[in-house]
């Protein structure tokens, strides 16, 4: 189809140019140029051609002169490339004299100037310059204020200083709208400040960038809920923030576990108790299976008769297996503490598990015993092997009867065989 086309235009431009030329050569023009005494007679095809040729021999003659200058830019901008190349990588590697050196150089060059200026501070804090850092900063501003911005907070974040990052970020956003780097900045700072206000506010405006992939997102969203909860004054300031979230907010464990400490702390244990036990019914969180051990003594024999009923569906949960013993423990039932405890530690070991086992011990006044648990929650929270507790029961402890289901890619079970586990 293109080559028909092609041949169309040829055959027009043909007869074009043949219908052109007989009537040029019919008459081709008259042309009479006059300056003073002196005059130039043509005609009109003659004349047009000696004006392209005359454009054509001045671009060339312009090209000319301008190719020095042409060339010394070119040179320029390739060398600012090689050096914000080369100082990239210095960076990278940790050469920050080098970086600095290559990336101020590269700063030069008018379209590597901000890139170059923020690289340079990088290097240069990384390096611990706070002035060189600081210069750094104040000439990326001139061409790249947001992204200075958002660098020089976190730099204050960095250097244990959230209390200036949140101030700085805070009377900037009062000015015009933050970037998206600097608004996480400004989430960062006020969790570790307690402004949860500020925060939430702040992720609000995260979340609306859109440039956080959802599972981070949620992450920040979760450390955030869980926060402004957590620290709330008391049971109306409770209420009021559990109230504000949306329906998705209030289903996320972090926050539930968050609410129902806070409210079991300031003495609503049936509020904390509700929200835990919806929440496992519509999805099981190990978080969740854990905190309902946390809420403090009241109500434990209930909590326990609950938990009970979940482990025939969750029987391998370290979560919930940690709740029954602590659980049994508060209402001193120490057999069946031990039994599930050890069972759980038999599953995943953690320090939390060996700690709850010595607090059995401890009710049991088996202080050897207890102190010896104690000893391997510490083990085990700095990764070393724990120590055999050297009892009967602990020997004879088989995890067998726990059958762990498994699922294929296509959502099929595939159920491992107790013996299959253990060799």
């Amino acid at each position: 189809m293109k080559l028909w086309i092609l041949l169309l235009f040829l055959l027009a431009a043909a007869c074009a140019a043949a219908f052109g030329w007989q009537a040029l050569a019919a008459d081709p023009g008259y042309v009479l140029i006059r300056l003073g005494a002196t005059s130039i007679e043509t005609t009109l095809v003659f004349a047009l051609a000696a004006l392209l040729l005359a454009w054509g021999l001045l671009g060339l003659v312009w090209r000319l002169l301008r190719w020095p200058r042409a060339a010394w830019s070119r040179r320029a901008r390739r060398r600012g490339r090689e050096r914000i190349a080369s100082g990239l990588v210095a960076l990278a590697e940790g050469r920050y004299q080098d970086a600095l050196r290559d990336l101020e150089r590269a700063s030069h060059q008018t379209g590597l100037r901000a890139p170059a200026l923020l690289a340079a501070a990088r290097a240069a804090h990384a390096r611990g310059d706070p002035e060189r850092t600081d210069a750094a900063l104040d000439e990326a501003a001139t061409v790249a204020a947001p992204a200075a911005l958002a660098l020089r907070a976190r730099f204050l974040l960095e250097q244990g200083k959230p209390d200036a990052a949140l101030a700085l970020l805070k009377r900037e956003a009062k000015k015009s709208t933050l970037s998206p780097s600097a608004l996480r900045q400004l989430v960062e700072s006020a969790l570790v400040c307690a402004d949860h206000a500020t925060a939430r506010d702040a992720l609000g405006a995260l979340a609306r960038s859109q440039v956080l992939t959802p599972a981070t997102l949620a992450s920040v969203e979760a450390r955030v809920l869980a926060a402004a909860l957590a620290a709330a004054p008391g049971t109306d300031r409770l209420n009021r923030l559990w109230s504000d979230l949306s329906r998705a907010q209030r289903r996320v464990p972090e926050a539930v576990a968050a609410y129902a400490r806070r409210a079991a702390a300031l003495g609503q244990m049936l509020a904390a108790i509700s929200e835990i036990e919806s929440a496992l019914r519509r999805q099981w969180s190990e978080r969740l299976a854990r905190a309902y051990g946390e809420l403090g003594e009241a109500d434990a024999d209930t909590r326990l008769r609950h938990a009970e009923g979940w482990l025939a569906a969750q029987p391998n949960s370290t979560g919930l297996l940690l709740t029954l013993g602590r659980l049994c423990i508060q209402c001193k039932l120490w057999g069946n503490a031990r039994e599930y405890l050890q069972r759980a530690l038999g599953i995943e070991p953690s320090a939390p598990l060996w700690e709850s086992l010595g607090d059995c011990f401890a009710g049991q006044d088996d202080a050897a015993q207890a102190a010896r648990c104690y000893r391997n929650a510490l083990y085990v929270a700095r990764g070393e092997p724990a120590e055999n507790l050297g009892d009967a029961d602990s020997r004879r402890l088989d995890t067998r009867a726990s059958v762990i289901e498994e699922r294929s890619a296509h959502g099929v079970p595939r159920l491992a065989l107790p013996s299959a586990m253990h060799d």
